[in-house]
């Protein structure tokens, strides 16, 4: 008889009877205590699903001497929506779909509000339609209580006299009045930025337009102000109070950004401007204030751009910064806006000087400019002669003008 051939793992792995079945105890004694550990688990996680996976080609062979594990993966299960809440915002005539798309966690509560705001509002002056389309562009407002509401409002009414106003605001912005929940900060916000100088009517402006700085913990407010003091103080200015109250009022988005990228912007325009303390001093109290609140990067690659296109259109530096510091508002436009309606007003025979004068003409569209160019060109106007004025002007103004040129 020939010699029996064991299997390719026995025969690299010969192994004795006595080892093999204390191998097979200890495999079955590691599954035990897995399947008791993945229990423990389960019953420790409540809501989530262990998923164990064994690596069970090292489990059999006898011969691995490695450790072994686990890899348990967690999957959260995910809330499906309220339908009796979801149907009760319909009857109410809320757009679902829209308050879906902006805060879909709303949907998916058990406890909601939306009776007592319907009701505090109505009892407020507000109607079926003001009450819906609240709730559908800010939905998060439903999960506010009758106490809460009764305490936002006493505050807002307080600075805005009626509730008439506290409505209006609530229709242009219900993210104005809804976003805080704070109640305590929302009040040391108001008592802090009225300290600061700010009238009702601008406190109002800045509830609507940048609610975050009410929603921000006071502190965060406090040192910025104190930034913008120790700026003014460092640039020699005189009336701190004065100047920190422009600057707010100038930018109502300014106390909603980082003191790294306000004062990352400042350092620039200064810089890329070569402008003195002074000089920069009456920037930011003009039109400079506007810019403070973008992206640094952004006022940066606009700032490249228009000095690129002047330097190729023949200006000097020193036309390209002083250009620049008469109307700052023109790093606001991006490299193709820019460049489109330099081409555009140039192509009528109007002259980049002329441009560097006024340029406030680049803060119309440029399809308004077009058709005014084209309108004035039609009926003779010189633009080297009686200049390029017109062009900036206000709908209502160039109509009023170009009736008494025909």
């Amino acid at each position: 008889m020939g010699t029996r051939t064991l299997p390719f793992r026995k025969r690299l792995c010969p192994v004795s009877r006595q080892h093999q079945v204390i191998m097979t105890w200890c495999l079955k004694m590691a599954r035990r205590e897995l399947m008791q550990a993945a229990g423990n688990l389960l019953l420790y996680s409540g809501k989530y699903t262990c998923l164990l996976r064994l690596a069970e080609h090292k489990l059999h062979n006898p011969l691995q001497r490695r450790f072994f594990c686990i890899h348990v993966q967690l999957i959260e299960k995910q809330p499906k929506e309220n339908c009796n809440l979801v149907n009760r915002l319909e009857n109410m005539g809320v757009d679902v779909c829209m308050a879906r798309k902006r805060q879909p966690g709303v949907l998916k509560k058990m406890i909601t509000h939306e009776k007592g705001l319907t009701d505090f509002l109505q009892d407020k002056g507000a109607n079926k339609n003001l009450v819906a389309s609240v709730i559908s562009r800010y939905p998060r407002s439903i999960t506010r209580t009758h106490e809460h509401l009764e305490k936002k409002w006493e505050i807002w009414h307080g600075i805005l006299k009626s509730d008439s106003e506290v409505l209006k605001v609530l229709e242009r912005s219900p993210e104005s009045f809804f976003r805080s929940s704070n109640i305590a900060n929302l009040e040391k916000n108001v008592e802090f930025l009225s300290s600061v100088g700010l009238t009702s009517k601008q406190l109002a402006r800045l509830m609507v337009k940048a609610p975050r700085t009410f929603a921000n913990r006071m502190e965060l407010n406090q040192q910025m102000v104190d930034y913008l003091n120790d700026l003014h103080v460092g640039l020699g200015g005189e009336n701190t109070t004065e100047f920190v109250k422009q600057i707010i009022t100038k930018n109502m988005f300014l106390l909603s950004q980082s003191i790294t990228r306000v004062k990352a912007n400042i350092e620039f325009l200064q810089t890329a401007l070569k402008l003195s303390n002074r000089e920069l001093l009456l920037l930011l109290q003009g039109y400079g204030a506007d810019l403070l609140d973008l992206c640094h990067d952004y006022v940066k690659l606009n700032f490249r751009n228009i000095k690129f296109q002047l330097l190729a259109l023949g200006c000097t530096d020193e036309q390209v910064i002083h250009f620049v510091f008469r109307y700052p508002p023109l790093l606001y436009l991006s490299p193709n806006t820019f460049s489109d309606k330099i081409d555009c007003i140039l192509k009528s025979g109007i002259h980049i000087q002329q441009i560097l004068d006024k340029p406030r003409v680049l803060d119309v569209g440029i399809n308004t400019l077009t058709t005014r160019i084209s309108r004035l060109q039609d009926i003779g106007y010189n633009f080297q002669k009686d200049g390029i004025g017109l062009l900036e002007f206000s709908k209502t103004r160039f109509e009023a003008k170009f009736k008494k040129l025909l």
